[in-house]
């Protein structure tokens, strides 16, 4: 019992957690960061200085600050899903239960950045984000639930950041990333005596990345940003429990525990794996097309073709699951615009098209994401000189996708595993409402 459970939930965590890359970017990777850059699309990541939230963007950039400031906000993720014609059965024999989707919470995603320039060359920043983030939480009957019914997973991270410039042409920046993940996820797994196992997995852990950026400009017009941002390996560490009721599991139950009445624990114990969030690149540009307009074109490029596998490993080291992933690196564009529309309002339009790393083979219920296309406006206003507050709205639509699973649980020795399978139809969107302020001293 001890090795199938843990297999049970623990396959199930590390999918999640390495599908948990990305809200609003391919995947389950978060991009909000920055509602200023929210506003176009994010086109010009790396190489459109508004704010101090160019520490993330590209650290070079805060040698092109003209000051101090403080730039602290956030985006309000409305997420809505649609499923149609979803089935699922055990052992070929067809269950009831409810597909209600939307059953991805609103969530608010905050940042905070502070950047500081020294002199005409020298300038330190700091900033607090969320650069990977997922949940789903599915109605209690949900129809799928043997497959995965509530994911959760958040990164958070710290990042302290120097850069230099060198002239008028060339900067460079560099921060370390000090990163924290949390994740749970629950599963009702079903056995062969008819009843169902709630399987529930809770583990984090610390890591430490790093990030580099170049800023290149050729003349004061024409900007050109490169970023990098690198991998973070994590071993999470977690708690392992898996509760039944015994008057489903039959007397005596079937894992060796004496019968009661009402839930007991079957099984209570820990487990770890190993999760490598991939690192990514962003090149951009930005062209001063006149005194009032800023055009900008980005793309991004993720690898997330290191997903190759999930391998689980229980306390003594053993095999708990392996099982092939197949990820594919995964690309970004974006363009976008900035016009100043007089000294207190700037007017900002982007859109993006970001595709997705994973494939129909091994897509899942707790996260059933495809390719997207997201539409942004946005405006900021500076009352005062010293003062700016910014505003963004996005619209993500996905492709419509199928989501077609299949899994075998064994939870008892000798006897026969149950096979669950779901199928439905998903079409999912988002709107993302975003605010920030900065100051500057």
């Amino acid at each position: 019992m001890h090795n199938n459970v843990n297999k049970l939930t623990w396959a199930v965590a590390i999918s999640a957690a390495a599908f948990a890359s990305q809200v609003n970017a391919g995947g389950y990777q978060i991009n909000e960061q920055s509602v200023s850059g929210q506003g176009y699309g994010h086109a010009g990541r790396s190489s459109n200085v508004n704010d101090a939230t160019i520490v993330f963007g590209n650290p070079a950039g805060m040698s092109f600050l003209d000051r101090a400031q403080v730039t602290a906000g956030g985006t309000y993720l409305n997420v809505n899903s649609d499923i149609d014609n979803a089935s699922a059965t055990r052992n070929g024999v067809p269950i009831e239960g409810t597909s209600d989707g939307d059953m991805v919470p609103g969530t608010l995603v905050p940042f905070a950045f502070y950047a500081h320039p020294v002199n005409d060359r020298l300038a330190f920043g700091f900033g607090v984000y969320a650069p990977f983030g997922s949940k789903t939480d599915y109605e209690d009957g949900f129809i799928g639930r043997n497959l995965g019914n509530y994911t959760e997973l958040t990164v958070m991270s710290a990042q302290p950041t120097v850069s230099y410039r060198f002239n008028d042409q060339w900067a460079i920046g560099a921060g370390v990333t000090y990163n924290r993940v949390d994740g749970e996820l629950h599963r009702q797994v079903p056995h062969a005596l008819g009843g169902e196992v709630d399987s529930r997995v809770e583990g984090d852990d610390e890591a430490w990345g790093y990030n580099l950026g170049i800023i290149y400009q050729p003349v004061p017009e024409t900007t050109f940003g490169l970023t990098y941002r690198s991998k973070v390996s994590y071993t999470l560490e977690g708690d392992f429990r898996a509760t039944a009721n015994d008057n489903t599991l039959g007397n005596p139950p079937p894992f060796g525990i004496g019968a009661g009445q009402g839930d007991v624990v079957a099984q209570d114990d820990n487990a770890s794996l190993d999760l490598t969030t991939p690192e990514t690149v962003n090149f951009s540009v930005t062209q001063e097309m006149s005194d009032n307009l800023k055009l900008m074109a980005g793309l991004s490029w993720t690898r997330w073709s290191r997903f190759n596998e999930i391998l689980v490993t229980g306390s003594e080291g053993d095999t708990i699951t392996r099982e092939q992933q197949d990820y594919s690196n995964a690309w970004a564009f974006a363009v976008g615009g900035e016009y100043q529309l007089n000294p207190q309002w700037v007017l900002r339009s982007g859109v993006t098209i970001d595709n997705t790393p994973t494939n129909d083979q091994f897509r899942s219920a707790r996260i059933p994401s495809d390719d997207r296309r997201i539409f942004s406006i946005g405006a900021g206003w500076t009352p005062v000189e010293d003062l700016t507050l910014d505003f963004a709205y996005s619209y993500l639509t996905e492709r419509g996708t199928q989501i077609d699973q299949e899994r075998t649980d064994e939870l008892i020795e000798g006897v026969p595993g149950v096979t669950s399978t779901y199928t439905a139809d998903y079409k999912n969107e988002a709107h993302g409402f975003g605010a920030q302020l900065t100051y500057r001293f």
